[in-house]
């Protein structure tokens, strides 16, 4: 019996219509093969069909041909795994020496007339082909009136009509998946107010915090904690606070730092929070990005709130828009700032071991490849996704893709690491599909990233030290400093007298 395929489609008249509208339509299956006078809803016409096929002469000798058959195929089944991979050192070759690319699945556009910039992406964490997207508007004073503050989810494979819509009370800039329950999000808010939604509950936020207990500024990051209840979560501003939630209890926060590299608690001092970052596996520390270009790492079960500040990292021109430890090597992280992307070691405060060149166009966001050790991902202000093996090439990136005509702001990778995308300037969210190679675990990969970053980080307390040898015998800061003022004056008071003799001599032929 054969099974016949419809699909219902929708034609328009191209004369009477300039542009057409895309739409999701479902699939009809239909049972085919019966005779026209047979209704195949109808049980007594196939049974009584039936009892005439079978008492057909040939139906027997039909049976029994088609009865070998299929004994023939069972054994040959039998006979070979056809599920084995015979060949893997052959595939691992033919992976090796395929090209690294990327090809573009889907666009999801921000539905509103007045566009917005899709700052926040976030993985459904139970892999399920959902994707959150929150969307601000982070121009000083750049929001308009008539603007939407909806955010959205999305069905990767419905891209005209969001899935579901977020409402809160301000513009979203931070939007993320409990890891733990995935009907619960938690945002940061342009205006510094953090809010929960479960989406079986509808748009509206379930439970918000207090103007007067909230960040002064947007919320740059919020990240769920590890903890028994899964309600527990921690945010990140530009007020220079780090505040810690129980989303059960949102009237005010549980904890607050204050990011004062001084460690005396001033919020007129404090470096404002950009990004943040909290690895499982270390509980009790995380590190947080700062508009100065500092990395500042913490301790949060310190005693006071000055222990709570360890160290800072500097080697940043701007604000670090991604923070990341490596999920294979968690002492090792991830910086992405101004024109470069950076990998430290976590005891070696004086420098990066590791850093991409300086490029013309701003990074805005980055991550590490989730099932790749020696992969991260880069966007960059000009609609660039770059991608990098520092196994295969430091200097340049394995793939440099042109995702869009806008920059990109936002960027997050799905946990298999196969898709990823991309949020860009005016609310567009562009899903990629990475070949094979960029997203499947090579052969001794660990081993050689280990040694990698061994020999980088020898070669950087290598570097170290020999700068501090050189510094030995040079001037101090502010010798250099003395000298060059003193050379400059000279060089300012010779000018000075040479154009004083060139005036008196013009006085003299006059």
């Amino acid at each position: 019996i054969q099974t016949v395929c419809n699909q219902a489609t929708t034609a328009v008249c191209a004369e009477s219509c300039l542009s057409c509208l895309s739409d999701t339509r479902g699939i009809n299956h239909v049972e085919g093969g019966w005779p026209k006078d047979v209704n195949p809803q109808e049980m007594e016409q196939t049974i009584r069909f039936r009892k005439k096929v079978e008492k057909d002469e040939h139906y027997f000798s039909t049976i029994m041909q088609l009865g070998s058959n299929m004994e023939h195929c069972i054994k040959q089944n039998n006979a070979i795994n056809i599920y084995q991979e015979y060949f893997e050192e052959e595939e691992v070759v033919e992976e090796s020496e395929e090209q690294p690319s990327a090809k573009t699945i889907n666009v999801f556009r921000d539905p509103n007339e007045i566009k917005r910039t899709a700052t926040c992406l976030s993985w459904h964490p139970d892999g399920s082909c959902k994707l959150a997207v929150a969307y601000s508007s982070l121009g000083f004073q750049n929001i308009s009136p008539d603007m939407s503050y909806d955010s959205y989810i999305w069905d990767i494979e419905s891209p005209n009509k969001p899935e579901m819509t977020l409402k809160p009370v301000s513009l979203l800039v931070c939007l993320e998946y409990n890891p733990k329950d995935s009907h619960i999000l938690v945002g940061g808010s342009y205006n510094g107010q953090i809010a929960y939604w479960d989406t079986r509950k509808g748009s509206q936020p379930v439970e918000m915090s207090t103007i007067e207990h909230s960040h002064r500024d947007p919320v740059y990051k919020v990240i769920w904690l590890q903890s028994k209840t899964g309600t527990d979560t921690f945010s990140a501003s530009t007020d220079g606070q780090v505040l810690w939630w129980d989303i059960r209890k949102m009237s005010e926060p549980t904890e607050r730092l204050v990011l004062d590299p001084n460690k005396k608690g001033n919020l007129d001092n404090a470096l404002g929070a950009i990004s943040l970052e909290f690895e499982t596996t270390m509980p009790t520390k995380f590190m947080v990005g700062t508009e100065q270009g500092l990395v500042v790492s913490c301790n949060r079960k310190a005693k006071t709130p000055a222990e709570k500040i360890v160290c800072t990292y500097s080697g940043h021109h701007g604000p670090i828009y991604a923070l990341q430890r490596n999920p294979f090597f968690p002492k090792n992280f991830l910086t992405v700032a101004d024109w470069t992307a950076r990998i430290w070691s976590e005891d070696i405060k004086e420098s990066s071991i590791m850093w991409t060149k300086y490029h013309m166009a701003y990074l805005s966001d980055g991550c590490w490849s989730p099932v790749r050790p020696s992969v991260f991902f880069t966007v960059k202000m000009d609609g660039t996704l770059d991608v990098w093996d520092f196994l295969f090439k430091q200097n340049d990136p394995t793939l440099s893709l042109k995702v869009c005509d806008e920059a990109l702001y936002s960027l997050r990778v799905q946990d298999n690491g196969r898709f990823l995308a991309c949020g860009s300037q005016l609310g567009t969210a562009t899903l990629l599909e990475i070949s094979p190679g960029l997203c499947t675990l090579q052969r001794n990969e660990k081993a050689l990233a280990t040694a990698m970053r061994l020999k980088e980080r020898s070669r950087s307390e290598q570097s170290k030290d020999e700068d501090t040898k050189e510094g030995d015998g040079e001037e101090s800061v502010e010798e250099l400093a003395t000298r060059t003022e003193a050379e400059f004056y000279e060089i300012v008071e010779a000018e000075l007298k040479k154009r004083a003799k060139e005036q008196e001599k013009k006085v003299r032929r006059d």
